[in-house]
């Protein structure tokens, strides 16, 4: 199959990695364009041309431009074939997929995004110093997110967080949740469920998630557990 699909993409962006992951999993024919985000690839006229919204990650199919990784899931679903766990067919085991993903824009996304700018990001690229107490409340509200997975979506009995089978609910997810070892935080200490899970993500994905992951895990500090790869 001729490949028509293009994939714009940074590995440090946490939808970015899901969509590579999942790309790469389902053997869909793609054509990889990294973008860096470090260098301001985004911010050029020339990448305006090819995404308005001027972010990572979006995708180029013929004439089609498009961006948000969830609407970028859901047209894959649509145009590609690929197992049917990914995006379930079934239309209730499809909105519980749609559920997570409607819901992770304002829990996961936002929590372990904003830990990570404020701790490690903004620090790193304009000097500022954290303030214990924004630090705090940041921390807050991205355990009570992690916890709300742990107990909620993960203390049941399914292996992923909709159902026993993996599906593109859970590589947002987990792409979200190794973030913050980027900052020195460990999101499966104290939280059995989640790091079951993790562990279970990444073997159904490999050798794909440790790619997509390869920098994660070479900045976090050493006092994180990572994967060897």
């Amino acid at each position: 199959m001729a490949k028509t699909l293009k994939l714009y993409y940074d590995l440090m962006s946490q939808p970015s990695r899901a969509l590579y992951i999942f790309l790469e999993k389902t053997q869909i024919p793609y054509e990889r364009c990294p973008t860096s985000l470090a260098k301001g690839q985004h911010m050029t006229d020339e990448f305006k041309a090819i995404n308005r919204f001027q972010k990572v990650p979006c995708i180029v199919d013929k004439d089609l431009h498009l961006a948000e990784s969830v609407a970028i899931l859901r047209y894959l679903a649509r145009e590609y074939k690929f197992p049917d766990h990914w995006y379930p067919s079934d239309c209730r085991k499809q909105a519980r997929v749609d559920e997570y993903m409607e819901w992770q824009h304002h829990n996961t996304r936002a929590a372990c995004a904003l830990y990570f700018r404020y701790m490690w990001l903004q620090p790193k690229l304009s000097g500022a110093k954290i303030n214990p107490e924004t630090a705090e409340k940041f921390k807050e509200q991205m355990e009570a997110c992690l916890d709300f997975i742990e107990q909620e979506y993960l203390g049941k009995e399914n292996k992923f967080l909709t159902s026993n089978d993996i599906s593109v609910a859970d590589l947002l997810a987990a792409c979200e949740i190794e973030q913050p070892k980027i900052a020195g935080y460990d999101p499966c200490a104290g939280r059995p469920n989640l790091a079951a899970w993790m562990a279970r993500v990444r073997e159904a994905t490999n050798p794909y998630y440790d790619e997509a992951h390869k920098l994660v895990y070479k900045i976090a500090p050493e006092n994180v557990p990572k994967p060897k790869l």
